[in-house]
């Protein structure tokens, strides 16, 4: 027996509890599978807006899921119990694009978490998960490699998702070249801007320690700098690519969701815990999958994502989180290789001179592709 309260209404994560725990649709959805030959489609074309229905959310997460709910019983069966029930991923502010992490708390439900967070972190993502502050995080590849050449220790376990940072200039600045004695802004040193600029001008032949002028502000922000003029460009994460173009600012360099060759390469790569991945693997594999499942849900359904964004507290503008949902390309995490991207970025700070690691040994040391494998194969099944 259910308790349904007197306004007649469940919570989302309550109905979609209770749709996992007491329902098993696996007898019902063999007989037919089998005489037709077919497996059920995975995906299928669903409208936008910005209302979500109870009916709607649950079959968007049934779509979602790919087979969350018709397979799961099996699945999660052979996995075995889960070894915790917490979860902890690093808050990543105010950045959207790590928006799979932030919307998948009914998906983590349906795999037995209980206890889901999303830590804020004072530091560095790479920093928190190595030291246990947080379970998992996702982040920019060249910050989780930095870390490694630094001595930090994790184990990143997938790439989420292409295509989110776009390198904005002034109308005198139309290619990386062009930035040559430029004023380039960026919060800190070595974040994600500053590997992600150096990076790229290396790529083209510059030397990013004479070639460009670094300018560190974070009160104004560097946004603020380029809009009012006193800096030549900037690297921008969702939402700020969607803010400058709506206030204007059209003179985008380099879109990492359309340029190789950064098009080819992840952007986001989830990491996890040492101790976590060790100690818990069926609740790291689980995690990761619901993970996962949340960036096809972002591709699906980038209206619903975007309102969880701004229901949840990650972001207050919807019609920039929209947006940001429907340009990045978060369904080609099946078809892009981590460890490429992984050797791609380590030759590229390597040449900038940022760190001084060997691709072969970081790949040998901190990486473990052994989840993304299995997922990649029972969600292809």
């Amino acid at each position: 027996m259910v308790f349904v309260p007197q306004d007649g209404r469940l919570g989302e994560n309550r109905v979609f509890q209770i749709i996992a725990e007491h329902t098993d649709w696996r007898f019902l959805d063999e007989p037919q599978t089998r005489a037709e030959g077919v497996m059920p489609n995975s995906w299928e074309e669903v409208p936008t807006s910005t209302t979500q229905t109870r009916r709607r959310f649950l079959k968007t997460l049934s779509l979602a899921g790919t087979a969350s709910l018709v397979r799961a019983p099996r699945v999660l069966a052979a996995e075995g119990a889960l070894e915790t029930t917490t979860v902890r991923f690093a808050k990543v502010s105010p950045n959207i694009c790590v928006a799979p992490q932030y919307v998948a708390e009914a998906l983590l439900r349906a795999e037995g978490f209980t206890d889901i967070r999303h830590v804020d972190v004072a530091g560095p993502v790479p920093e928190a998960i190595a030291r246990g502050t947080a379970d998992f995080g996702m982040i920019y590849a060249p910050v989780f490699l930095t870390a490694i050449d630094a001595g930090l220790r994790f184990k990143m376990l997938a790439g989420v998702h292409v295509g989110c940072f776009a390198l904005f200039g002034n109308q005198s600045s139309r290619s990386i070249t062009e930035l040559k004695g430029k004023r380039f802004a960026m919060a800190v040193l070595r974040g994600p801007a500053h590997l992600l600029m150096s990076v790229m001008a290396a790529y083209v032949g510059l030397d990013p320690g004479r070639d460009i002028d670094w300018v560190v502000s974070q009160a104004p922000t560097p946004i603020e700098l380029f809009m009012d003029g006193r800096v030549d460009a900037l690297m921008a994460f969702p939402p700020d690519p969607q803010l400058l173009a709506a206030r204007g600012f059209s003179n985008v360099i380099v879109n990492s969701a359309l340029d190789h060759p950064w098009a080819q390469y992840f952007c986001c790569i989830l990491a996890g815990n040492l101790d976590y991945v060790r100690d818990y693997p069926v609740a790291t594999k689980r995690a990761l999958r619901a993970v996962l499942k949340a960036a096809d849900l972002c591709a699906a359904e980038p209206a619903f994502a975007a309102q969880r964004l701004v229901d949840d507290g990650f972001t207050p503008r919807f019609d920039y989180a929209l947006q940001a949902m429907h340009e990045i390309p978060y369904d080609r995490w099946r078809e892009y290789e981590a460890e490429d991207t992984i050797r791609f970025y380590a030759l590229r700070l390597h040449d900038a001179g940022l760190i001084t690691s060997n691709p072969q040994k970081i790949i040998a040391e901190s990486t473990d592709w052994r989840f993304l494998n299995e997922i990649k194969r029972e969600l292809k099944a």
